[in-house]
């Protein structure tokens, strides 16, 4: 195996290990996952190729790698559920419950513009309040199921 394949099946794992956890919409979605592995391989190459030392190219392949998946919507429905709902539930059942809501609260997003830097920015209180109100309305319609 070359260290392009190498480095591409090393990028594709790290790639699905963040998006099975934090972005499950996207984590079967192959030619999102094949294309974006595919360009940090060879990204990351070219950068050694052109004289760039071993941190930089790990920068410039991270840059790429994760670009645009910094904010995770499931992230934040997950936080929600853990701060605010973890008393009515046992721990083994958050996860499951935050997959189960990604569905309810994903429209809410819409609302807002979501960049890698909104988790600093003074609208997540308010996308954080509004999908608390959201999901505690969906268990008292629908318990907890």
């Amino acid at each position: 195996m070359n260290t392009q394949q190498k480095d591409l099946s090393y990028f594709r794992l790290r790639l699905q290990e963040l998006l099975n956890t934090s972005f499950p919409e996207k984590a079967n979605d192959q030619k999102f996952i094949e294309q974006r592995s595919s360009w940090v391989a060879n990204a990351n190459e070219s950068a050694f190729q052109a004289g760039n030392n071993i941190e930089q190219c790990e920068q410039y392949a991270n840059y790429i790698l994760f670009e645009n998946l910094h904010f995770s919507k499931f992230d934040t429905i997950f936080q929600v559920i853990c701060n605010e709902f973890d008393t009515i539930m046992a721990d083994e059942e958050l996860r499951p419950f935050a997959l189960k809501m990604f569905s309810v609260c994903e429209p809410i997003f819409s609302s807002y513009e979501l960049t890698d830097d909104f988790a600093y920015d003074y609208e997540l209180d308010l996308l954080y309040t509004e999908i608390t109100g959201t999901i505690t309305i969906w268990i008292e319609e629908n318990g907890l199921q």
